[in-house]
């Protein structure tokens, strides 16, 4: 199944990130984390694509496997192309058709940023059309999009030219990056359909737990700290299971409002955290449908 049909079923669809752990050791922690996630039932789960985006001794495969292999849900494998070759991307293909894995994210990566060159793929859209192209009616390709626009992208229009691009190299629905805002999220969608942009668009949410965590992805983002989530962060950092709490609270207001604004999905970045989860999901379960 292609996670693209879910968004034909008339509700909003709910899922899930993890994240494959650095070392082998955490495999066994990770396999109980995945376990517990499944039994919350979201919609599907995606597997983001190891530390670095490094292609040798990647995890997301086989995590990937043990997801379609303990549930009905379809896992989603992330991939990064920055700095690798069509020789490489075609192995990992050829390892997620093996696996029974027919949904990934096409991603630039991260590397982009940190100084990796070389490679037979510059963007995001390059993978899209590359796997497209080579894999027809193979898999099922989703993307990445920013509300306030990609940190390299010189303006909003140009932003938006660009998630043109994804669509037309073969994106089917595109996943924000986390924000804390709603409202540019809601500005975000209006310029998307004054776009005419054409495809679902799901919500990234990240509670705040842990402040180093989400100021680093703020920067790496583009992202915003609004008042409302300064104050909570000055009130309670100093206390950190009230600061969970507070974070898991305003993640849940975030959600009930993007419920009632009926957007296509919310995707909860877990950071591998099954309380966090199980909590929000609590919160909203009764307004998923």
């Amino acid at each position: 199944m292609f996670n693209k049909d879910l968004f034909a079923n008339n509700h909003t669809v709910y899922s899930f990130e993890v994240f494959p752990p650095k070392t082998t050791s955490g495999l066994e922690t990770i396999t109980s984390v995945i376990d517990e996630l499944l039994s919350i039932g979201p919609d599907y789960m995606s597997v983001t694509y190891g530390a670095g985006g490094a292609i040798k001794n990647n995890k997301t495969v086989e995590l990937c496997k043990l997801i379609s292999d303990n549930s009905a849900i379809e896992p989603v494998a992330h991939m990064t192309c920055v700095g690798s070759s069509k020789g490489e991307i075609d192995a990992l293909l050829d390892s997620l058709t093996v696996n029974g894995v027919s949904n990934v994210l096409a991603l630039r990566g991260d590397g982009a940023v940190g100084g990796v060159t070389g490679g037979d793929f510059k963007y995001a859209s390059d993978l899209a059309s590359y796997i497209h192209e080579s894999r027809p009616n193979e898999f099922s390709v989703s993307g990445a999009c920013y509300p306030l626009g990609h940190v390299d992208s010189n303006s909003l229009d140009e932003d938006m030219d660009n998630l043109k691009k994804k669509v037309d190299s073969g994106v089917e629905f595109l996943t924000t990056q986390l924000f804390f805002d709603n409202n540019e999220l809601y500005d975000f969608l209006e310029r998307a359909e004054k776009a005419r942009l054409g495809v679902p668009i799901v919500c990234g949410i990240m509670p705040l737990t842990n402040v180093k965590q989400v100021e680093r992805m703020v920067t790496m983002s583009g992202s915003t700290l609004p008042a409302k989530l300064t104050k909570l962060i000055a009130r309670y950092s100093c206390d950190k299971d009230a600061l969970r709490e507070a974070g898991l609270l305003y993640a849940t207001e975030q959600m009930v409002d993007l419920l009632a604004s009926d957007v296509d999905g919310i995707h909860l970045y877990t950071m591998n955290n099954v309380y966090v989860a199980r909590k929000i999901t609590d919160n909203i379960k009764g307004l998923l449908r």
